[in-house]
């Protein structure tokens, strides 16, 4: 990815203290970007990134659940690099809730992930248009599922369709705002190796899941990185509103 360069950009990458969030930062960086690296709970790993980006990265901390930190949080990058050109919206949770579960619990669950899945994004995606709009443009990459197309397990209703909801928002957003030099992205995985994967793995174990993909390999945070930076540079503008999967092939099985 040496030939892509972000120099002289600057990005916002929610949930970077980890998984795909921290390996898109890192190639972000390598790239020639500034970034910062938003994270809630994951403090420690997050100054441990930030050290390793030598000067080109600032951590914020925010709830995403909470609207006013997620607002203050966007404020707070805009404010420490004067400008923002890039928002990658990768933070997210999938939250166990099977149908069985009391209702009050199951709806809590389900709110809780819509909070941090879908209207975290909304806001930032909100905030960004507005200061994209003064400034001339920008792009917004938002971290949707294989599962918002193709379903969920019973268990992940509320994931899906949060994810689901990504989509809707970033095509709005593309249709809406193209014309004010705005451009947004969807990013798909299937099944990556996360720490947020984890539980799914020790469900499922690793041979289901070589089972639904084409490859002989499972996806890394790095090859989803690798494909955000290609879409924050510039050279994909005119698939904007359109979805990039990257699932090792599973539609095909």
């Amino acid at each position: 990815m040496s030939h892509i360069s972000l120099k002289n950009m600057t990005a916002l990458i929610t949930g970077a203290s980890r998984g795909i969030g921290r390996a898109t930062a890192i190639e972000f960086v390598k790239a020639g970007a500034q970034v910062a690296l938003h994270y809630n709970r994951s403090e420690s790993a997050a100054r441990q990134l930030e050290e390793q980006m030598e000067g080109r990265a600032i951590i914020v901390k925010a709830d995403l659940s909470q609207a006013l930190e997620v607002g203050n949080m966007f404020n707070k990058v805009i404010d420490h690099f004067g400008k923002l050109d890039v928002l990658v919206n990768n933070a997210g949770i999938a939250v166990s809730s099977s149908i069985g579960t009391d209702d009050i619990q199951w709806i809590d669950d389900w709110l809780n992930t819509m909070d941090i899945n879908l209207n975290a994004a909304a806001l930032l995606c909100k905030k960004a248009i507005q200061h994209y709009s003064e400034k001339g443009g920008g792009r917004i990459i938002n971290l949707s599922s294989r599962a918002a197309f193709r379903g969920d397990t019973a268990e992940y209703l509320a994931y899906a369709a949060s994810k689901g909801g990504l989509v809707s928002l970033t095509k709005s957003i593309a249709r809406a705002y193209g014309k004010k030099d705005i451009k947004a992205f969807v990013v798909a995985p299937g099944f990556v190796k996360t720490d947020m994967a984890n539980d799914f793995l020790e469900m499922y174990g690793e041979d289901y899941i070589y089972g639904d993909i084409a490859l002989n390999r499972i996806t890394e945070p790095s090859d989803v990185a690798k494909l955000i930076v290609f879409l924050a540079s510039g050279m994909a503008d005119h698939s904007t509103g359109a979805t990039f999967d990257i699932n090792a092939g599973s539609y095909m099985h």
